[in-house]
């Protein structure tokens, strides 16, 4: 895997996790970083754009809040997040944590401890969706009326 896709990879679990866990996980690896804020988090409005059944033409479905952050870490690596929603705490603590991903010094502590549980959590919440939505399923069938 890249770097680049590595990053997209950590940086898109980050973006979709819920608050309270990450917090929990961050907790666990005692890390203590000093960081200036680039950019204080702040929350703004993207336009979500879609395809009629994925492969019309495009058309805006509407707008989405979304809060972004940017820190520098003392060491000089640069931390972004950009999430869904009005999060500006998980903002800065997800633009920290990918800033200390791309040090060597803790990329592989916060891949274990955050990451990976992350990615296994969410994981599971999705195969527990798919479950719920195939209880619902409805197969439908015509049969053949003979008009013709």
């Amino acid at each position: 895997m890249s770097a680049v896709t590595e990053r997209s990879s950590w940086m898109s679990i980050l973006a979709q996790s819920q608050q309270s866990e990450l917090e929990r996980l961050w907790s666990e690896t005692k890390i203590e970083q000093s960081y200036q804020v680039v950019r204080q988090p702040e929350i703004g409005l993207a336009q979500v754009r879609a395809r009629m059944g994925g492969t019309g033409r495009e058309f805006n479905m509407g707008d989405a809040t979304i809060t972004r952050a940017v820190i520098k870490l003392d060491s000089g690596e640069m931390g972004f997040s950009y999430l869904r929603g009005r999060n500006k705490a998980q903002a800065e603590l997800s633009a920290v944590i990918d800033a200390l991903l791309q040090t060597q010094v803790h990329h592989e502590l916060l891949m274990r401890k955050v990451i990976e549980p992350l990615a296994a959590l969410k994981q599971e919440q999705q195969h527990q969706r798919a479950k719920e939505i195939a209880t619902s399923k409805v197969d439908f069938f015509t049969l053949v009326r003979g008009e013709d």
